[in-house]
């Protein structure tokens, strides 16, 4: 029994003898695509979150995202624009693959799935008398995420986010 303690201790103390990165407190800015079931394409977005560690490589990012489009409708021979902006609110939790690919410092790598809620808003430009219509959102988010992070230094990164729904090119910077 006291070998099996002793083997437990010497186990624990070399599991926290070693560094454990961080990869919360960064605040995260992106430009990417954001794609909108209904769409039948990809339009400019922006995303923002600030990550948060909870657990050894594992993070929550609470986030908002924006994308707006135009859409055009030709009705007795004009054509009128119907504007949509979508607006997702939630939380993205990401889990840091580094320790298990034993990848060098300067780099992260991580699954991620953001949950949250959809605000869409739409209206047609003024002066359309043809059928009106609206969309409906589907008021649930749910996102799959891949990533990667470069590290610059301590403070700043440069992030590659490949999502189901909303992927981007941003900066990551470290508090």
């Amino acid at each position: 029994m006291k070998k099996l303690l002793l083997f437990i201790s010497i186990i624990i103390a070399a599991n926290f003898s070693f560094a454990q990165e961080k990869h919360g407190n960064t605040l995260n800015i992106g430009l990417g695509l954001g794609y909108y079931g209904y769409l039948g394409g990809s339009v400019p977005a922006l995303n923002i979150n600030y990550e948060f560690d909870v657990a050894n490589n594992f993070t929550i990012a609470p986030f908002i995202s924006f994308w707006s489009y135009y859409y055009t409708e030709s009705y007795k021979g004009n054509k009128y624009r119907y504007r949509s902006t979508i607006v997702p609110v939630g939380a993205k939790g990401s889990f840091y693959l580094d320790d298990l690919v034993n990848l060098d410092s300067k780099f992260d790598i991580y699954l991620g799935l953001s949950l949250g809620f959809n605000l869409g808003y739409g209206r047609w430009d003024d002066g359309y008398e043809g059928p009106k219509y609206s969309r409906t959102y589907n008021p649930l988010y749910l996102d799959l995420h891949a990533g990667a992070e470069y590290h610059f230094n301590d403070k700043l990164g440069i992030y590659l986010d490949l999502s189901s729904g909303f992927s981007s090119l941003g900066l990551a910077i470290h508090m």
